[in-house]
């Protein structure tokens, strides 16, 4: 029986275990109480600058020992699986951050457990919080575009991310990163899954920088009910460009459009004689040092709907069917061809 708290653990002391650590300090209704890591030395320093009580470096003794409910999974996103499977074990619901995984082997194998161990899991595929994102379904739902057409998604990073932010980056790909966001956005619009993709990809502006990734992918999908959208993903965005991410939407319906600029807002923007800085004011933000942004308004959603028994706006079929998707668009890359995907 869970008590009127939430109580978290979480796997992963980067940056953004921090943010997740301080978002349930911050949400009225959650608490953080282990917090554990591969490199103790972090997860400590974590501890020691946010109170949380316990501290470990091996998930499965936490799991066992520690006073939760759930946990976060924070980690690269190649090492959800093993931990998720053990949270599960230990009838540990998870918030997981995405992709849920990076193969189909440990796709089944979280949902099997997930399923066998009758827990709840979520995977943070944030842009379903994004206020322009969601009142632009909010309309496609209301019937106000017609049947829906086509769609072009754009989610592409400064290269900053790839050679700075992630030390993981050349065990990872750019679909994981942001791909995972730019399909999941157009299975929830287009209420569809994929049938076929067919994507092209370049490579060695990031190689030649010492991270050995692919640079882009540019890929076109087609829907099971017919809907065709084009989606490009990449990480050599220009480290000037006023914002981390470059990201663009467009959707078509038989009676109307919407299109979505998200990456250089007119809001607000700070200029000085060396440079234009334009803050971000809708991703992932602070207000009286609180988290804002819809990055945070994810986290806290989980705790929300755990407690009120609601479904998860992103259901762990919904985190399945993108990384199945996501496997054939990186197969269709590499074969030059059109590729169906296998659920």
């Amino acid at each position: 029986m869970m008590s009127s708290k939430l109580k978290m653990a979480i796997v992963g002391a980067g940056i953004w275990g921090e943010n997740h650590a301080r978002i349930y300090q911050e949400h009225p209704f959650a608490e953080i109480n282990a917090i554990c890591d591969m490199n103790r030395q972090k997860a400590e320093a974590m501890a020691s600058k946010l109170g949380i009580k316990e501290v470990y470096d091996d998930y499965n003794e936490m799991f066992q020992k520690a006073d939760c409910d759930a946990v976060a999974i924070v980690t690269p996103d190649f090492a959800h699986a093993d931990i998720a499977e053990a949270a599960a074990e230990h009838k540990k619901h998870m918030l997981i951050e995405k992709p849920l995984a990076t193969t189909r082997e440990d796709v089944y194998r979280i949902v099997n457990a997930v399923e066998k161990n009758q827990v709840r899991a979520m995977v943070d595929l944030h842009n379903r919080w994004s206020p322009p994102f969601n009142a632009a379904h909010e309309a496609v739902d209301r019937g106000e575009l017609g049947n829906l057409y086509s769609a072009y998604i754009r989610l592409n990073d400064i290269k900053w991310v790839a050679t700075d932010m992630l030390p993981w980056a050349a065990k990872s790909s750019i679909l994981w990163f942001l791909g995972s966001h730019s399909l999941d956005t157009l299975r929830w619009f287009f209420h569809d899954e994929v049938k076929r993709v067919y994507s092209v990809s370049r490579e060695g502006v990031l190689k030649g920088q010492g991270v050995d990734t692919v640079d882009e992918y540019l890929t076109t999908i087609e829907f099971c009910k017919g809907g065709i959208a084009q989606m490009e993903n990449g990480w050599i965005t220009p480290n000037a460009n006023p914002c981390v991410n470059d990201i663009k939407f467009n959707v078509i319906g038989d009676k109307g459009m919407i299109s979505i600029d998200a990456s250089n807002h007119n809001m607000i923007q700070q200029y000085t004689d060396q440079k234009v800085v334009v803050p971000d004011v809708i991703v992932q933000n602070k207000i009286f040092g609180k988290h804002h942004g819809f990055a945070f308004q994810s986290i806290s959603g989980f705790v929300d709907c755990m407690l009120s028994g609601e479904e998860f706006p992103v259901t762990l079929k919904d985190s399945a069917n993108t990384v199945l998707a996501l496997l054939a668009v990186m197969e269709s890359a590499k074969v030059r061809m059109p590729v169906e995907v296998e659920y």
